[in-house]
């Protein structure tokens, strides 16, 4: 029996760094990953100095853009070239709208910014759901602070939802009152309580090994430190595999994955609006297994590391599959192939999915290589070394 060890969740890290400095929390966290990601929002909230490069971690962005505008100071606040090209302003106008003072000093919508931190007003508001959950988290986390507290109103079909409820889940654990009642999410001013926590592993980086028993087709490993009820949403990769040859037994101490014989489904439709994340993973699974598939609501895949649509039809390409995306937010192969190349080279893009989706593409392409992999440093660091104990 192989055992994996997963790094811990990177959401759930993020979103306690943030409530245990809100908290003025004297605890160390428990399980904290060493990811990119986290490492940079934790320098951030351990620095001394007004100036902060986030490089590629659009969740330190996201969460710190609003940390700072609540924060007494004058801050500024950049990133990597593609971070630059990542839009904020439904989050800036937000907060603006709340008392903040937040002024661009590039693009208008775009960091870099330049933010004088000082009390938000707080009181009502209405975002646009359609775009990105963690613009809700960040307001919903610092709301709590606000003068007036927070009423958010959520227009639009929310994507990735899963995150404001684990963003809740993790706040109501730090002693706050958050009521979310259809689309309006109601935070009185409050203020946290300190709580000792331990972080639970990531199922994002366990879909990368399903998909490694599902093309292998025989196996099984040990994942420590997941649950079935988890605060993730990607905890549904063990459902969304079941019908792609891999069962999963949930033990206390973690669970285990075993390949198992299967009749694959002729078509394999699945909306990701709560998922994105295992898109990369699930298309380049099903291709590899040739199950022609449809993928819904990917909608913010356009706006991730890289346009992880784009980049999954160009690369899957090279292995001799013709992907298409004819809607905004879908993702498609309905069995059509050309030609694979002799020795596919897989561009990343800076990308540490792209990296982790292709590695098990290995199996059925042993000469594949894939480019700038240490990529996977985003948020599984130890990740090439434990997909080793697979070869």
């Amino acid at each position: 029996m192989i055992t994996i060890h997963l790094p811990s969740s990177k959401s759930i890290c993020n979103r306690v760094l943030l409530l245990n400095a809100l908290s003025y929390s004297p605890y160390q966290i428990n399980n904290l990953s060493d990811c990119d990601d986290t490492r940079v929002l934790l320098e951030v909230l351990d620095s001394d100095t007004n100036q902060f490069n986030i490089g590629t971690a659009g969740t330190a962005m996201r969460f710190l853009t609003a940390f700072l505008a609540k924060t007494y100071g004058e801050w500024h606040i950049t990133g990597s070239e593609r971070m630059l090209e990542r839009p904020i302003k439904v989050l800036v106008d937000a907060l603006n709208h709340l008392g903040a003072k937040i002024e661009y000093t590039g693009k208008e919508g775009f960091p870099p910014l330049h933010i004088f931190g000082s009390a938000l007003q707080g009181g009502e508001y209405t975002i646009d759901g359609s775009i990105s959950s963690q613009y809700i988290s960040a307001l919903m986390m610092v709301a709590p602070y606000m003068e007036k507290g927070l009423i958010l109103h959520i227009e639009g079909q929310p994507v990735s939802e899963q995150y404001i409820r684990m963003t809740r889940s993790l706040m109501q654990y730090f002693g706050v009152k958050v009521e979310i009642n259809g689309p309006h999410i109601t935070i009185p001013p409050q203020e946290y309580t300190p709580q000792p926590i331990t972080v639970e592993n990531d199922w994002t980086a366990a879909s990368y090994f399903y998909e490694y028993l599902a093309i292998k087709g025989n196996g099984q490993l040990f994942l420590p430190n997941l649950h079935k009820n988890s605060l993730q949403g990607d905890a549904q990769c063990a459902t969304f595999f079941q019908s792609l040859g891999v069962n999963t037994s949930y033990k206390k101490e973690g669970v285990y994955i075993t390949s198992h014989s299967h009749k694959s489904p002729r078509r394999y439709v699945r909306n990701l609006i709560n998922q994105p994340d295992l898109a990369q993973t699930i298309a380049v699974t099903c291709c590899l297994k040739n199950i022609p598939f449809t993928l819904n609501g990917l909608q913010t895949l356009y706006i991730k590391e890289t346009n992880r649509i784009a980049a999954l039809i160009n690369e899957m390409r090279k292995l001799g599959y013709i992907l298409t995306s004819e809607q905004i937010g879908t993702l498609s192969w309905d069995g059509t192939r050309c030609l694979p190349d002799n020795c596919p080279t897989i561009e990343t893009y800076n990308d540490h999915r792209m990296a982790m989706a292709f590695a098990p593409a290995s199996l059925v392409y042993p000469n594949l290589q894939i480019k700038n992999h240490e990529v996977v440093s985003k948020s599984f660091p130890d990740f090439w070394t434990e997909y080793s104990k697979l070869c």
